[in-house]
Order: C-alpha cells, then structure tokens, then sequence
C-alpha cells in the first residue's frame, strides 16, 4: 500500500499509522509488516488468509479513517546523537553545504538543531532513514560511490540524513561522524532506533567525540534519549 509516490511528511504519518495500527490487530495469516518511506509492505501466508480476503480487508481498513492525519505510534522516543560536522572524521559537509546554498558554519547551525523522525530502516540492519529537512536540502546523491565510510557515519541527500550502521559504500555525502552503533546484534534489542523516533544530531567537539570513542564501551556513544509518546 502506498500512500504517495513522493516523500512527505503525511504520507510518511499514514505509512507508520497504518502499519502500527495493522501489527495490534494480529490478523491471521499476515506473519510481517514494515514500511518504506510511504508505504506498508504486509506479507501473509495464503494458507491462513487468501490474497483477495486480505485486499478487501486492507481497503476497509484504509477506507475507516485519515490515515494521513493520524497520531504517529506510540512508545516513541528523542534521541539526542552527539555528533562531529565536518572535519577529517567528516570530509563532505562543505560540499553538500555549497549544494544547499550555506556556508559551512550555516549548514551545522541548521543540521544539528534539526529534529528529524526516523522515517523508514532499511538498507543495512537497524539503519535508519531520517528527515524531512528542509527543502534547501533537497541536493542529489553523489554520481559516484564513496568507497567507504564507517560505522556511526552521518550522511545526507535529497531531504534526509541516514545514519550507517555498518561500514560500506556510499552515494551519499558523508558531513558527520557519530560513536554511536545503531546495530547491536548482541543485544536483546539489536535495532537502536525505531520508526518514528525523533533525533536531533548534537554538535560536539572532535575531543569529545574522541572520547565517546574511547571510553564508551556500550555503543552508545554519549547518546540519551527520552520518551515522548
């Protein structure tokens, strides 16, 4: 189910609604649900539901209320990331600044101020797809591959930050650097971030952050977080 072909921000409420909504009601037969940006993926076994029951189903439930006025899901949490803009660590905040039209001073002041929603994972595990920022930030992915930025990297491109969980290729322009492992398969909860959490990525100093680095064994990387929902 998509809820618009584009990305913004009622059909990105729709698609986390709808699908929260979906996962209380335990429909027999459907085994999985997750989104993209704006849509709801459901997947079912046909020996518990048949395709054409399901459909009808889902119709009747998009049709029972303005799924893009709804309240996003509950248990939600802020998350505060300390994070290093620009620098060795993040070699590509001037470039995406000058895309933006900002200098890079102007592009920290705005990005590590910005509250963004985890909007989709995807990707790696437990990545997260964050925004929408402004419209200035509307700037494409790069032509060619970063051959590799590493975990904890902040990156940016066409209105949204992801946040790499793993150390891998990129299109996309590297312009922080966090300690913070959003993929800790050891753990009881290995996906750190959720749909629909809020972050705002904290300016710190490259001391700081080498600190995290250092002394934070958890992964955390100096992270706190509180519930809002």
């Amino acid at each position: 189910m998509t809820f618009s072909d584009a990305l913004n921000e009622p059909a990105n409420r729709a698609a986390l609604a709808f699908r929260a909504w979906l996962e209380t009601e335990n429909w027999p037969g459907v085994e999985e649900t997750t989104t993209a940006l704006t849509s709801v993926y459901v997947g079912f076994d046909p020996r518990g539901i048949d395709h054409a029951t399901l459909r009808t189903r889902l119709e009747d439930a998009l049709n029972q209320q303005d799924w893009y006025a709804s309240p996003l899901p509950r248990n939600r949490r802020l998350w505060h990331i300390p994070t290093v803009f620009g620098g060795p660590s993040a070699p590509q905040l001037d470039q995406a600044a000058s895309l933006a039209g900002l200098s890079a001073a102007e592009a920290i002041a705005q990005l590590s101020t910005q509250q963004v929603r985890v909007l989709t994972i995807g990707y790696a595990p437990g990545q997260p797809y964050l925004g929408i920022l402004p419209q200035q930030w509307n700037i494409p992915r790069q032509t060619e591959l970063t051959k590799q930025v590493p975990v904890g990297a902040l990156t940016i491109a066409v209105r949204q930050f992801v946040l790499f969980t793993a150390a891998t290729p990129t299109g996309w322009r590297h312009i922080g650097q966090t300690a913070f492992r959003g993929f800790q398969p050891e753990s009881k909860s290995p996906f750190m971030l959720s749909l629909g959490d809020e972050v705002v990525f904290q300016q710190v100093t490259a001391e700081e952050m080498a600190n995290f680095q250092t002394n934070d064994a958890s992964g955390a990387g100096g992270t706190t977080w509180r519930e809002i929902a």
